[in-house]
């Protein structure tokens, strides 16, 4: 089968497309023909050996992944001809064909194809938790999403909207990337030169209730003084590249928190989590509160290329590869 295969730890540029022996089928695994799979941040890291976890190589980049069940053992929930998403926890989702442990496995709705399926569990999984979850979302609350262009920037605005937000603000580079926070759920949109400035005006310098930040870097500061009072500030991860500090002395004048929000690290705490939170967002994904990504489709032997405009923060949406 082919497969994205990093070989040496020198960036996005270094992977190849290779052939390699499809895994094999057994009882305790779903076999699935890959249609389509997710790629994330930390793929680019793992490309650098800069990511947390730091597989032997060679490895197969890749963690999310939708296509059609070729087997799997009787009590999978799924079986063979269904449509599904799934989650490769240890990497290995770009290939034709992946194993999967079945309880990362989920049938697929209906209403949503197999490449958006593939963009749905790393990033609106994030979201879910991170504003259900560790941000305690409120009807009717003001949400701020930094990156908001980005892979986690519009599954957090769709997603807030979804769970009920009364106001989304998408902070973004350019005026084209606020064209996409739009088109996922941003009611507002603000460009990052001068967006504090902006987003007090837009509040009447009342503040926001809760800010969603993957980026971190030289805006951290400024996110922790654009939270209104008792406002959360969701911590995410760092493609700013820089990881910053805070005063704690500031989180005392609002009342405000700063949260982490490790939804790979809390999964592996609750084994059962995944599937609580995969009956809600499938819930809200067939009702149509919850719109299916938009992603941009890259096919597979252009993987080097999705990689690196998540490394360039040149990409909109959710980058996927097609099978």
């Amino acid at each position: 089968m082919r497969a994205i295969q990093v070989k040496r730890l020198d960036g996005p540029s270094a992977v190849e497309l290779v052939e390699i022996d499809e895994p094999s089928a057994d009882d305790a695994v779903v076999i699935v023909d890959v249609a389509a799979a997710g790629i994330t941040y930390p793929d680019v890291l793992l490309t650098r050996g800069k990511y947390q976890l730091k597989p032997p190589l060679p490895f197969v980049v890749g963690s999310e992944v939708a296509g059609v069940v070729r087997s799997a053992p009787a009590d999978a929930g799924v079986s063979p001809g269904d449509r599904v998403l799934g989650l490769a926890v240890f990497g290995g989702g770009a290939a034709e064909v992946v194993a999967l442990l079945p309880g990362l496995v989920f049938p697929l709705p209906a209403n949503v194809s197999l490449e958006q399926g593939a963009g749905l569990l790393t990033n609106d999984f994030t979201a879910h938790f991170a504003l259900r979850e560790r941000g305690r979302l409120r009807g009717g609350e003001t949400v701020l999403v930094h990156g908001a262009a980005g892979g986690v920037g519009t599954s957090a605005l769709r997603m807030a909207r979804a769970l009920g937000a009364g106001r989304t603000i998408g902070v973004v580079s350019t005026p084209e990337k606020g064209d996409v926070a739009r088109a996922a759920g941003a009611t507002d949109v603000v460009l990052v030169d001068g967006w504090l400035a902006a987003v007090k005006n837009l509040t009447g310098a009342a503040g926001v209730d809760i800010v969603i930040d993957p980026v971190g870097g030289d805006r951290f500061t400024d996110s922790v003084r654009s939270l209104g009072r008792g406002g959360r500030l969701l911590v995410i991860g760092f493609t700013g590249g820089e990881i910053p500090t805070v005063k704690v002395n500031r989180l005392l004048l609002n009342n405000v928190e700063v949260v982490g929000v490790g939804w790979g690290e809390w999964v592996r705490g609750d084994p059962t989590f995944l599937a609580e939170q995969w009956k809600e967002i499938r819930a809200l994904l067939e009702s149509g509160a919850l719109s299916a990504p938009d992603p941009v489709v890259f096919p597979l032997d252009q993987a080097a290329a999705a990689l690196d405009s998540l490394e360039s923060r040149t990409a909109t949406g959710k980058i996927v590869l097609g099978l």
